[in-house]
């Protein structure tokens, strides 16, 4: 299958507006610009198109929550706060197609009827931050952003915020309130975003890599992008980072549908040795087991799983890994970035933490596996956001399935993969 969102990181001038134009850039944004609001997002719910930050909600039924009478301002914001353990897809579209980014931002904005739009960056991502302010002065310059762009008789202003290193901040109301100038708290829904986001007005909020879909979807149109992909209801391609035991490590595009070892051994050269588990969507994705690595990768077939796709991130875990490590660094991650807000998520966290190292240190209880459940089980679907389930799922399914391990540790005091 011919990449989409990839086809031209590899050109030196792919981060250049010459270089964009070259390849078609910004023929999905004129054809928008001659359409109403309302065909605009009837094209993208017939596209299929997912959200490809986590939760896969339909892009274009997230676009109609915006009130249509609202006579305000509203705003479009870019989540490309991307802070999670293995996931590194959306710099790539960063650092190497911005202007497909800024194409996809425009399309959004036509869609709702926002003349303003925040991206949120990682503030690690420092080079990926310079090369977009650089690609948002050369479109402004040529005409593509800014005042009265291409002639539409609109405007469009992007800025660029950068984040200050809390994972917190990639969910969406955590978000909103950190660009707000206010602590990266999620807010109690409803209100949803979509009736009262950024300074309590509409706004959307979209991943970097589902923005970048749309210059594709009304280029080509939505019969098209609906066809790709493996499965039903889970339209068009998926970047995929994989990291951990495999021989080409990256970031590849693959349909969604496509089975999870197909994936690994067609894009990133195989598995360097026999592999015990992947964590299939970042490390809040519940881990799989060696009977579940052909399971298709879509939004349902992982959801039926008992996992989920996520962000994408794959992480392999060969039979050398000690698993029970390996969760109690997830662990170790969800306690450090957890904004305390729920107590159910701060005090669960550092629980689970503080008994999984006390294990590690080789003096477990017998009785520390029913207290680890007895803790997760309290925090799931108590907390404003979903912090706290993502720790608990994923610690749950390393106990459930590699439960030898853990009960290596706890009663024999040693590691089985030593």
């Amino acid at each position: 299958m011919e990449p989409i969102l990839t086809k031209y990181v590899n050109d030196p001038n792919s981060n250049k507006l010459e270089g964009y134009l070259k390849n078609w850039g910004f023929s999905g944004l004129k054809k928008a610009i001659n359409m109403k609001p309302e065909e605009i997002i009837e094209e993208v719910k017939a596209s299929g198109l997912r959200g490809r930050g986590g939760a896969g909600f339909p892009t274009g039924l997230k676009w109609s929550f915006v009130p249509k009478d609202y006579l305000g301002p509203k705003y479009i914001v870019i989540n490309a706060d991307e802070g999670e353990p293995g996931t590194f897809k959306d710099k790539v579209i960063i650092e190497k197609e911005p202007f497909m980014l800024l194409e996809g931002i425009a399309i959004a904005a036509l869609a709702i009827g926002a003349e303003d739009a925040f991206i949120y960056i990682r503030g690690e991502f420092v080079k990926g931050s310079k090369i977009l302010e650089e690609a948002i002065k050369e479109a402004e310059k040529e005409g593509y952003l800014g005042k009265n762009y291409l002639g539409s008789g609109k405007n469009l202003f992007v800025r660029i915020t950068r984040g200050a290193g809390a994972y917190i901040c990639g969910e969406e109301t955590g978000l909103i309130e950190s660009l707000e100038g206010k602590r990266g708290h999620p807010r109690l829904r409803p209100p949803f975003p979509a009736t009262k986001g950024f300074l309590g007005r509409p706004t959307v909020v979209n991943n970097v890599e589902t923005l970048s879909c749309l210059p594709h979807i009304l280029t080509n149109g939505a019969e098209w992008f609906s066809k790709i992909g493996r499965n039903q209801k889970n339209s068009g391609t998926k970047l995929f980072p994989i990291s951990g035991d495999v021989k080409k490590p990256g970031v590849y595009e693959a349909p969604l549908g496509i089975p999870l070892r197909e994936l690994i051994e067609k894009y990133a050269g195989g598995f360097d040795c026999r592999p015990k588990a992947i964590i299939p969507g970042g490390v809040s994705a519940p881990v799989l087991s060696e009977n579940e690595f052909d399971i298709p990768m879509d939004f349902d077939s992982l959801l039926q799983a008992k996992s989920m796709l996520g962000s994408g991130a794959i992480i392999v875990l060969n039979e050398k890994r000690c698993l029970f490590k390996s969760a109690l660094r997830i662990v170790s991650f969800f306690a450090e970035e957890s904004c305390g807000q729920c107590s159910p998520c701060r005090e669960g966290t550092r629980w689970l933490e503080l008994i999984l190292e006390r294990i590690f240190e080789g003096k477990g209880r017998k009785e520390d596996l029913d207290l680890i459940k007895d803790i997760c089980s309290g925090m799931i679907g108590t907390t404003i956001c979903v912090l706290s389930d993502g720790c608990a799922m994923s610690l749950l399914s390393f106990v459930e399935k590699f439960e030898e391990e853990f009960l290596s540790h706890i009663g024999d005091k040693k590691c089985l993969a030593s």
